[in-house]
């Protein structure tokens, strides 16, 4: 799905296009032989406000290593990243993540991106109270497959801040040409990334399925977002929620597991789900620090510095273009 490129005005809602794009987007992953619903669609309002709560649990470590790491690497990071004019931040949310770098970073202008505009207008309309210093040009948009920046954000001195290992929710293939996409938007800039790394399946499995089962509502909203936007009838009681460590391919792998045998219908189209077949929501690729170092490289990006967590479970990368 390609969304519009919007600016969100602070006192105004956004107005993110839901085109015909993200119906055949939608209908074309569900009558795949494998069937699949990008994770993409899992951030509408709600979905945005449960992972927000995902991230305060204590089985979803990644929210807290990151934070540890931007905490006491600050300073060093601000030394390898140089001048910030514009912060853009992809995948916004809340934006308290890029919030706690204001200070270190400085940057004369903040660019907060994200798929979720409704949620964002909340969070830019607080930081326009917070912060009210700053120059803030949020964007309300899918940026999974293209993007471009508009003239009121200048090239020099841009520094791309992709946070939380969202990376990981792309194949490397996709990852690569993603990067591939940013190195070319800042010149003579850089990108301050968040990767998640490999490690045991005791640890990564709980992180997307916790015992309060907040993870199983942030997956089964996506259906409910799109019967929104496609017009089907998915009915979240029939579907079930599955999260598994897929060790060969280095990803964990959620899905929504059919309960029963059901007929989901849209305009246009439908498919039977027989009992236990399931739709494949999202991917989280776990890095080795050689390995994103490499895909960065072939990226065109350098000087690459890595800083990690005590425990070496997550590190965040900063590289220049």
């Amino acid at each position: 799905m390609a969304r519009s490129l919007t600016s969100l005005a602070s006192a105004a809602p956004a107005q993110v296009s839901r085109g015909g794009t993200a119906d055949e987007e939608l209908r074309a992953g569900l009558m795949a032989a494998v069937p699949t619903i990008s994770p993409k669609y899992l951030y509408d309002s709600l979905g945005s406000s449960l992972f927000t709560a995902i991230t305060l649990l204590p089985e979803y470590y990644p929210t807290r290593c990151e934070a540890e790491i931007l905490r006491e690497q600050a300073s060093r990071i601000a030394y390898h990243v140089g001048r910030v004019e514009s912060l853009i931040d992809l995948g916004a949310g809340d934006c308290v993540k890029a919030e706690r770098l204001f200070p270190v970073l400085q940057p004369t202008r903040y660019v907060p991106i994200d798929i979720s505009a409704d949620y964002l207008n909340d969070a830019v309309a607080r930081l326009r109270h917070a912060h009210p210093g700053l120059e803030i040009r949020a964007l309300g948009r899918d940026f999974s497959h293209t993007f471009d920046l508009p003239e009121s954000v200048p090239a020099e001195n841009r520094l791309f801040f992709y946070p939380g290992s969202s990376i990981g929710n792309l194949s490397p293939d996709e990852a690569l040409a993603l990067l591939q996409r940013i190195h070319a938007l800042c010149p003579g800039g850089g990108l301050l990334v968040g990767v998640d790394r490999v490690k045991p399946r005791g640890v990564l499995e709980p992180a997307y399925d916790d015992a309060l089962g907040l993870t199983g509502a942030f997956n089964l909203n996506m259906l409910r977002h799109v019967n929104t936007l496609l017009g089907s009838n998915f009915r979240v009681e029939d579907w079930r929620h599955e999260a598994r460590y897929n060790e060969t391919e280095s990803r964990v792998e959620m899905h929504l597991r059919a309960a029963a045998d059901v007929l989901v219908k849209w305009p246009g189209g439908e498919r039977h789900f027989a009992r236990g077949q399931s739709i494949h929501t999202e991917c989280s690729y776990k890095y080795t620090v050689d390995g994103f170092a490499d895909l960065l490289r072939r990226a065109g990006f350098g000087k690459i510095q890595h800083w990690s967590d005590r425990r070496d479970w997550f590190s965040v990368f900063s590289a220049r273009a």
